[in-house]
């Protein structure tokens, strides 16, 4: 059956997005907090959860168990934190 634009064949398209594998190559250094009130895209960990894994205080008795960095311009109060994302996964993996 042809139609207005002379395809004769109709298919349908799978439509579902390809799942992302992580590899070497794929895998980020650094990880970027999440938006507040959103998740790790990796993880499932929320901000604060992530920020208590990576900031000194009570919560990890002043010793961070994930390494994390702050970028941040000359005399600026806030910055951007970045997670090392090997570092992470590997703090999860020996609560495992």
């Amino acid at each position: 059956m042809a139609t207005a634009h002379g395809n004769t064949d109709l298919t349908t398209m799978n439509t579902t997005p390809p799942t992302i594998l992580l590899t070497e190559t794929t895998k980020p250094e650094w990880l970027r907090l999440p938006a507040p009130g959103a998740r790790c895209r990796f993880t499932g960990l929320s901000r604060s959860t992530l920020n208590e894994l990576t900031i000194a205080g009570p919560a990890n008795d002043g010793v961070p168990p994930v390494k994390s960095v702050v970028l941040r311009k000359r005399g600026a109060t806030r910055g951007i934190r970045l997670i090392n994302y090997d570092s992470l996964m590997r703090y999860l993996a020996e609560l495992a």
